[in-house]
């Protein structure tokens, strides 16, 4: 049962990271807290959806043109509507984000009511056997494995390209990356995209393991915003480290204590980290 519990944490856990890898990047290039985060993954988790019921596409297919979608939505929402606040105050940001996601999850529920809906692919429920002690279920190592892809292509634009570069240059001196030849507005859009797409990613491979509803985006970017308080910004290391430690504890706890206690389990850890290492794992000392 041990192995099972451990197994069934780090797929979860591995989906928590994608989650807050965009959430993480934005924060750490733009110094700005993307309330509306959880529902850029609902919105990317209903691309997938409609994709699936209305065309047939496989919800995996339909990886690319919702990461795709996501970021073309994030790059406008921020050139032409952030940007125009983005050296105001951490309220104004806020406040600003906040607005965004009231938007989002109202309109979604205008067009597509309240109802609870799930990608039901036929191999669902197919998996495979370790001895006689667990079972893996083929879609969430899937899952999983495409976490581990995409983490490793943003890992790549952000270290070993150009676009990365500038990304790092503003993150870490903005005037320098002015007089260096940087496009920040530019460069911001385009980050705030990459977080997007990200978020879509999360809400594809999110549609394919849970029920969604357009209401779901609050509780996802606060467990978004956990697994980045616990893994610490500046590095892509640390969503991943704070995912993977939300998806196992919260896996115990829920087998010790029951389903109802998982959010709790989760902001418990959060409390601690703040207390013990505020910037997190990986997020250095002061």
């Amino acid at each position: 049962m041990l192995l099972q519990i451990i197994i069934n944490g780090l797929l979860k856990g591995g989906l928590y990271a994608l989650m807050a890898m965009g959430m993480s990047l934005i924060w750490g290039v733009m110094d700005i807290i993307n309330i509306a985060h959880g529902s850029f993954i609902m919105l990317g988790a209903f691309a997938t959806y409609w994709l699936f019921t209305l065309l047939g596409v496989d919800p995996f297919l339909s990886l690319l043109p919702s990461i795709a979608m996501l970021f073309i939505l994030g790059y406008i929402v921020q050139r032409y509507l952030i940007n125009l606040i983005i050296r105001s105050s951490a309220f104004i940001t806020l406040v600003l984000t906040f607005g965004i996601e009231i938007f989002i999850n109202n309109l979604a529920q205008v067009l597509w009511s309240a109802d609870v809906r799930m990608v039901q692919v036929p191999y669902g429920a197919a998996n495979f056997s370790i001895g006689t002690v667990a079972t893996v279920p083929i879609v969430r190592l899937m899952a999983f494995l495409l976490v581990i892809v995409i983490s490793l292509i943003l890992f790549y634009i952000l270290n070993r390209t150009t676009l990365g570069r500038s990304i790092r240059a503003t993150s870490q001196d903005l005037d320098a990356a002015r007089l260096t030849g940087v496009d920040v507005p530019r460069t911001y859009a385009v980050t705030f995209g990459l977080g997007v797409g990200a978020a879509g990613a999360a809400g594809t491979l999110w549609s394919i393991l849970f029920p969604i509803t357009p209401m779901m985006g609050g509780i996802l970017t606060l467990k978004s915003f956990v697994v980045v308080i616990i893994g610490g910004l500046g590095s892509m290391l640390g969503p991943l480290i704070g995912g993977l430690i939300l998806g196992l504890t919260e896996a115990m706890g829920t087998n010790l204590l029951g389903a109802t206690y998982e959010n709790l389990i989760g902001f418990t850890i959060l409390v601690l980290v703040l207390i013990i290492r505020p910037k997190g794992i990986l997020g250095g000392t002061d």
